[in-house]
């Protein structure tokens, strides 16, 4: 079953838009208040990125940190979207790879499954833009 969506009227259009800026919200909600806590607490999150064996652990929190939070404010108000969300999906997907591959521990596997659906909705919102409601659809 196939659905002709060429013939939408502005409702759907609406609709859309309103739905894409709910997807958006939800999808900066998490990097905004992650980063934010990075950058607020670096010596501790450098503490833990160098438990993690991750190379020079302050300068990689500040370079997550922002990475999280610039890009989480980018998708909330639909900045470069197309860009972010690639950005944030490459991220996101790394993260899982790097931090949440003990899957003996379920905790970890679920982490790395949110990452994995997190991704996949930065590569919906890559393909579909920003919708109406942004600061892309602003500048045309």
């Amino acid at each position: 079953m196939s659905i002709n969506t060429s013939t939408a009227g502005a409702g759907t259009a609406s609709n859309s838009s309103v739905t894409i800026l709910l997807g958006r919200i939800l999808l900066a909600v998490i990097f905004l208040l992650s980063g934010f806590g990075k950058l607020t607490a670096i010596s501790g999150t450098a503490a833990y990125f160098g438990a993690m064996g991750l190379p020079a652990p302050t300068v990689t929190a500040i370079v997550v940190g922002l990475i999280e939070l610039l890009g989480g404010l980018a998708i909330l108000v639909g900045f470069q979207t197309r860009i972010a969300a690639w950005v944030l999906a490459v991220f996101t997907i790394a993260t899982a790879l790097v931090a949440h591959t003990g899957w003996a521990d379920q905790n970890q596997m679920i982490h790395f499954l949110k990452n994995v659906a997190i991704t996949g909705g930065f590569l919906l919102l890559a393909s579909s833009g920003a919708g109406a409601y942004s600061i892309d659809a602003k500048r045309g």
